[in-house]
């Protein structure tokens, strides 16, 4: 449908230009939401180049309940993170 955001190709080889990044993602069952997973998994070129070293990133979670799991989808988010 016309109104589904995608992300293309495109844009994943600008994704070296910027200094760092903020990901704002919904948590599910304390890690992040299997869009956000799809995502990270799609910029394994840029890490096989190492496109990506040393850019810093930050997170923020949202929830839908109290104690919702909010730290530990930062924390499994670091894994990611770290590897790129």
């Amino acid at each position: 449908p016309a109104d589904v955001m995608t992300i293309g190709y495109p844009f994943m080889d600008t994704l070296p230009e910027y200094d760092g990044f903020l990901f704002g993602m919904p948590t599910r069952f304390g890690t992040m939401c299997a869009q956000m997973k799809t995502f990270l998994d799609s910029t394994g070129q840029l890490w096989q180049k190492g496109s990506l070293k040393g850019k810093l990133v930050a997170t923020l979670v949202s929830t839908g309940t109290q104690n919702g799991g909010q730290e530990t989808t930062h924390l499994t988010a670091i894994p990611n993170f770290a590897h790129h």
